[in-house]
């Protein structure tokens, strides 16, 4: 497999990384975040998530976060929608994209939001219909791909069948997320394999957390499947809510300096994103998950 030439970063922190902090991050802080992150070169900024306030209270200053920002050409800042309600305020705060999200566990389904993965699904397509009306893109995020905390191994082929759902609603692109960490290169290839069959791998990204430490393990094993797409989090943060003491998403500039490494491009500015990744860790008081990140910071100033 000839690897790709670019590769796409989708920066989550300000939502998937921060929502999971339990001090409340000031909306100013979140905001400076997201900007230096565009100014370090990430093409795409998961902002912010419109859900109740009461579940997520972190989020809660969603429309102040998408009105604060000097929005830099050429970066898409997304936010994620999980119902009607979370879709009309993300359009009145402009965002660019929204995303919703399914999972590929029945009992990860039930536990987390009380119904079927059928049934969770239905209740999306109010909103992509929305969303094409108005011709907002819309990403579709499958949950526990390769394993549940409830049910232990996901069959690649639930996770195919969800992600196929998902398209072929119009989903325009179907992120792929190892929630607790545990997959590893023969276990995500398989997964990418079966979704590749009715997705086509253009249109697939690699959501993977870094609990086992295999998330850039898995990621050169994806892109050796043709995938060209993933997340990750500056400095790591955000943790993982199901393993106790875990780290959580991959840090973005480890994935960064993997892919410079391979000589893939991603048009991001690695010192910059470093110094991005040691601020916000400083600032939110914790130590910084990325390795590269630190390491490029102690060369900097040593």
């Amino acid at each position: 497999m000839i690897l790709p030439t670019h590769v796409k970063i989708v920066e989550v922190g300000p939502r998937d990384g921060l929502q999971n902090e339990k001090q409340v991050v000031p909306s100013e802080t979140k905001i400076e975040l997201i900007e230096r992150l565009a100014a370090a070169g990430l093409p795409v900024i998961e902002a912010t998530s419109f859900v109740s306030p009461k579940w997520v209270p972190q989020m809660g200053d969603n429309a102040v976060v998408l009105a604060g920002i000097k929005r830099r050409p050429g970066v898409t800042y997304t936010a994620l929608t999980p119902n009607l309600k979370g879709f009309d305020g993300a359009v009145a705060a402009q965002a660019d994209e929204v995303a919703i999200f399914g999972a590929a566990s029945e009992a990860f389904s039930q536990k987390n939001i009380n119904c079927s993965i059928a049934e969770s699904l239905k209740r999306f397509e109010p909103v992509v219909s929305a969303a094409s009306a108005l011709e907002i893109p819309v990403r579709g995020y499958v949950s526990c791909v390769v394993g549940c905390p409830y049910e232990g191994v996901v069959a690649p082929e639930k996770t195919a069948e969800v992600a196929k759902i998902l398209f072929d609603m119009g989903c325009y692109e179907i992120s792929l997320g190892d929630t607790i960490g545990v997959g590893n290169p023969a276990s995500v290839a398989r997964m990418i394999d079966a979704c590749a069959r009715v997705v086509p791998i253009e249109k697939l990204a690699g959501h993977y957390h870094d609990t086992y430490g295999m998330a850039i393990a898995n990621i050169y094993a994806s892109l050796l499947q043709g995938m060209a797409v993933f997340d990750a989090s500056v400095a790591g943060i955000g943790g993982c809510p199901y393993a106790k003491g875990a780290s959580g998403n991959v840090a973005t500039e480890d994935v960064v300096y993997l892919l410079n490494g391979l000589g893939i491009e991603t048009g991001i500015d690695l010192g910059k994103l470093s110094a991005v990744g040691d601020w916000i860790s400083a600032t939110i008081g914790r130590p910084n998950g990325a390795k590269a990140g630190r390491a490029l910071c102690a060369r900097s100033v040593s």
